[in-house]
């Protein structure tokens, strides 16, 4: 865990994956920067590599993580992605076993390591139980719980696996905070795993698309800080 991050409950992962880059992902960004500053939110943006250069520029408030990233040191390794060059792009961070990434354990736990070697935070995803638990034991520094058969289809997680999988990390690590994902495509569901006691959540498609991004974000910004605040009165 790279103790060099920090951020607040509740936050907000929204991640362009190839839906979304370039001018088109600067104007999105500079909206949630803005939104995210309003509602005095962490949000977390994913964008595409040869973006993350322009959007940490660019933006105030928001965390700029890369979507993936390889263990190697610098060296050999054509077409690999090192954590040094995202770092010194303006990265705080990078996604780890996304779905459509998936890393064995092995490679996973290397390159968390280098990644705290280096000085990015890790947001981490799993989807079983028994996985989630077996990466908290990796400590990185957040853990997005998501349901592979669930992500993209709209239909988001039952609150029994958002609470099992919010103990199962609490009992290994309590400092790693576990982002409720998959299947997140509106402000209530949204409202939901946050009285389920999600800390996080986010969102891909119910953002990137809708036939106005920037609204879309807004909205399932605001309802994550009404409900937060609504439930941790």
């Amino acid at each position: 865990m790279y103790s060099g991050f920090s951020i607040r409950a509740p936050y907000f992962e929204i991640g362009p994956k190839c839906i979304m880059w370039g001018e088109r992902m600067l104007k999105l960004a500079l909206a949630v920067d803005e939104i995210a500053h309003k509602y005095d939110l962490d949000v977390i943006l994913t964008p595409q590599y040869a973006d993350i250069r322009m959007i940490a520029q660019y933006t105030k408030y928001v965390h700029v993580f890369a979507q993936h990233a390889d263990p190697l040191l610098p060296g050999r390794g054509l077409g690999s992605v090192l954590l040094e060059s995202l770092r010194d792009a303006g990265a705080e961070g990078v996604m780890l076993n996304h779905a459509e990434k998936k890393l064995d354990p092995d490679t996973l736990k290397r390159t968390i390591e280098r990644a705290d070697e280096v000085g990015l935070a890790t947001i981490v995803c799993a989807d079983t139980v028994e996985e989630i638990r077996q990466v908290a034991l990796m400590s990185p520094n957040l853990i997005v719980a998501e349901p592979t058969d669930l992500i993209g289809t709209g239909v988001a997680s039952d609150m029994g696996y958002v609470r099992d999988t919010i103990e199962a990390v609490r009992k290994i690590n309590p400092s790693i905070m576990v982002l409720q994902g998959a299947g997140i495509s509106g402000p209530d569901d949204v409202a939901n795993v946050i009285r389920a006691g999600a800390q996080a959540t986010g969102c891909t498609s119910g953002v990137m698309k809708a036939k106005d991004p920037e609204a879309a974000a807004e909205a399932m910004l605001r309802t994550l800080r009404e409900t937060w605040d609504e439930v941790h009165a």
